[in-house]
């Protein structure tokens, strides 16, 4: 499951991010989550609640948004949203290779509680 992976590098950028604010807790992430990344969004969040344990994240609520594909076709100049696996243009009906959107794995968002400096 590379979802712990993922979810641990995540909390380890949220982490440091937390710490370069003197944040004493990080309430939420918020993730950009591309439908070709191959991430299961229910094992991220299972990933996330077991990373999390014993950190300043520990009881932070990860929002997940999951962006869909969209293609470009170089014949048309057209950008759309394939309806299937194949990436046909709806214009040309030419078969697309490139990709604009929906292989991203971003963490977007960071909600912290910072510590008053006296």
């Amino acid at each position: 499951m590379h979802e712990v992976s993922i979810m641990e590098q995540t909390l380890d950028i949220a982490l440091a991010k937390a710490q370069e604010q003197n944040a004493s807790q990080i309430k939420r992430l918020k993730m950009s989550i591309g439908a070709m990344s191959g991430v299961v969004p229910e094992a991220l969040e299972f990933a996330f609640d077991v990373v999390t344990q014993d950190t300043m994240a520990e009881g932070a609520t990860l929002e997940i948004e999951m962006i869909p594909v969209k293609c470009y076709c170089p014949s048309c100049q057209e950008e759309f949203n394939p309806s299937d696996f194949f990436y046909e243009c709806p214009q040309c009906k030419q078969i697309v290779y490139q990709t604009l959107a929906g292989r991203e794995i971003e963490l977007t968002e960071l909600e912290l509680t910072t510590l008053e400096v006296a």
